[in-house]
């Protein structure tokens, strides 16, 4: 999967490019990796700290739902957190997305007491 998830960083695409432009280098405050791979997977982007996966969905995505679908929940039983935008989000409204993934960070990083 490590090889695979090279190949995908060298071809991302135009979108994911854009969003990995506003969160590399731990400008929001939190280290991302991108082309993450977990288990069988590789996922666009993975904030270990809040165990928070974040998907960037293009047309490919409307024919393979049950896949996705699938794939997410064997993900969320590790614990993981997903949040999944299209591109034309985040295209047209990155500043909400980037919100989005603000507000998620901090919520999940945040320890829980009982």
């Amino acid at each position: 999967m490590v090889e695979v998830a090279r190949q995908l960083r060298q071809e991302q695409t135009p979108t994911e490019a854009v969003l990995w432009q506003y969160l590399r280098r731990k400008q929001r405050g939190y280290k991302v990796r991108r082309q993450q791979p977990i288990g069988p997977f590789v996922v666009d982007f993975y904030i270990s700290q809040a165990r928070l996966v974040t998907e960037v969905d293009g047309p490919i995505h409307n024919c393979q739902k049950e896949c996705d679908q699938q794939r997410q929940a064997l993900l969320e039983e590790l614990g993981l957190t997903f949040l999944r935008f299209t591109t034309a989000t985040v295209e047209k409204n990155l500043p909400r997305v980037l919100l989005e993934i603000d507000q998620a960070v901090e919520t999940l990083s945040t320890p829980k007491f009982p």
